[in-house]
């Protein structure tokens, strides 16, 4: 069954100036979505944010975020590489232009980003894993995360943006605590310094929304 989580909830920020972004279309919670989210998504103007894809569960407790120990970083495992090449091959499957794909600079945000196949991906510190605990650079990435959601993209074209669950709390709330591994959050910023979050929808659903008929 199609796995797609519906909102219709409107967040305002204070300020927007950042880089490009865009995401997802206009449906209203409970409304038979798959169709509607399609032709919205090929119109542009919305940001998808991915949590990384799939992880080696037994890194999780000796994961280090610093980019000079590489081998002691969490990386994909085969189910997470799938899951980026599926999504990827889906959303160009369905048509969905994507203009500009921004990553964290750690390894399985990077290697998602790239195994979409959306060409040229750009990582940047300010999408990096946040710390354990609340510090001012936490909190400066959590800000720097929702400018990006609320700039408006170009037209016609999408951006996806590839992160980690901690910056996704940060950034958008407790009800992230359950974002799962390629799991897509997608928004549609107001052009005003706020957004809205359209859908949630996990890894396994792109290949499903590809398959049906528009």
């Amino acid at each position: 069954m199609t796995n797609i989580r519906l909102f219709s909830s409107f967040t305002t920020l204070g300020s927007l100036l950042y880089a490009v972004l865009a995401f997802l279309p206009v449906t209203a919670f409970g409304q038979p979505l798959p169709a509607e989210l399609k032709a919205d998504l090929r119109m542009g103007g919305y940001v998808i944010v991915l949590r990384h894809g799939a992880t080696v569960s037994d890194q999780a407790r000796t994961d280090s975020m610093s980019k000079k120990d590489v081998p002691a970083q969490r990386q994909l495992n085969e189910q997470g590489r799938a899951q980026a090449k599926s999504i990827g091959d889906s959303m160009r499957k369905l048509k969905i232009p994507v203009a500009l794909v921004l990553t964290s600079t750690v390894d399985r945000a990077v290697d998602t980003a790239r195994l979409l196949g959306f060409g040229e991906v750009t990582a940047t510190a300010d999408l990096a894993e946040s710390e354990a605990e609340v510090s001012p650079e936490r909190n400066r990435r959590a800000q720097a995360l929702r400018k990006l959601v609320a700039q408006r993209p170009p037209a016609d074209n999408n951006v996806v943006i590839v992160s980690h669950k901690p910056n996704l709390v940060d950034a958008f709330g407790a009800n992230w605590s359950d974002v799962h591994e390629g799991e897509a959050s997608i928004f549609e910023p107001d052009g005003k310094g706020g957004y809205k979050l359209l859908a949630r929808i996990q890894a396994s659903t792109w290949a499903e929304l590809a398959q049906l008929p528009d």
